[in-house]
């Protein structure tokens, strides 16, 4: 167990320990591999406001901490970790102690990115060229699966330095936290290709042990929905990067 880890166990133990009457909800850690504008260090994020709101309708505190793609995974499918925040559909037919989660938290656009702009956004031109993706995205994974140029990242610096010092041509992010990225970072000369590679409903994905959860968390995303919440808060915090960072 890491030291991480370990406070946050112990963090947990003296919320359970509370006198009766003043028992705090229980709290869900789920893994996060987003970053802005979907999830922020401040918690601002949009993926971070409806999901907090939906944990908190269905009588859960959600914390989020951060992992890298392919170990999220593993931590949630092994019960180390409560669940993933925002993953495709039909990952619990590799990951069979995960539960999804049946209505979408959010949309995710999956954009290639590249120095040379004149590249098709399409599987076919990116495949014949050295691409890297992060490890564990499993949209990735399969589009790229018997490539022959293809390396892998632990994250999104990681990932756009490789393209920055030529060791690849293409990366694969998706559309909104690549450009926020690019925005942030002040890196010129790096283009979103065109058309966008795929468009995604995302959702939650719960250990197995907390099944009986789903449910609820479905109803509470929908309700955040039909209340008008959930478009109010996409307005507000997906807005284009340039004025993101003009905060």
């Amino acid at each position: 167990m890491t030291l991480e880890r370990f406070f946050a166990f112990a963090g947990l133990l003296l919320l359970t320990a509370t006198a009766p009457g003043a028992a705090e909800p229980p709290v869900l850690v789920l893994n996060d591999t987003n970053e802005a504008p979907y999830t922020t260090p401040a918690g601002d994020g949009l993926a971070d406001q409806v999901a907090a709101e939906a944990f908190r309708r269905a009588g859960v505190r959600l914390k989020l901490v951060r992992l890298p793609a392919e170990r999220a995974l593993m931590n949630a499918d092994s019960g180390l970790d409560d669940g993933a925040l925002a993953r495709i559909a039909g990952l619990d037919a590799n990951y069979p102690n995960l539960v999804r989660v049946p209505e979408k938290l959010l949309d995710w656009t999956f954009c290639a990115f590249s120095k040379d702009a004149s590249i098709p956004g399409q599987w076919e031109a990116i495949r014949q060229r050295p691409t890297g993706f992060i490890r564990g995205w499993k949209i990735y994974e399969r589009g790229m699966a018997g490539a022959e140029q293809v390396l892998t990242a632990e994250d999104s610096a990681q990932l756009f330095r490789m393209l920055q010092l030529d060791r690849v041509e293409v990366v694969l992010y998706e559309c909104r936290m690549g450009q926020y990225l690019l925005a942030r970072s002040g890196l010129r000369g790096i283009y979103p290709l065109a058309p966008p590679l795929a468009r995604k409903e995302m959702f939650i994905y719960l250990n197995k042990r907390h099944a009986a959860l789903a449910p609820k968390l479905a109803a509470a995303l929908r309700a955040l929905k039909t209340e008008g919440l959930y478009d109010r808060l996409s307005q507000a915090r997906l807005r284009p990067p340039a004025l993101a960072r003009a905060r």
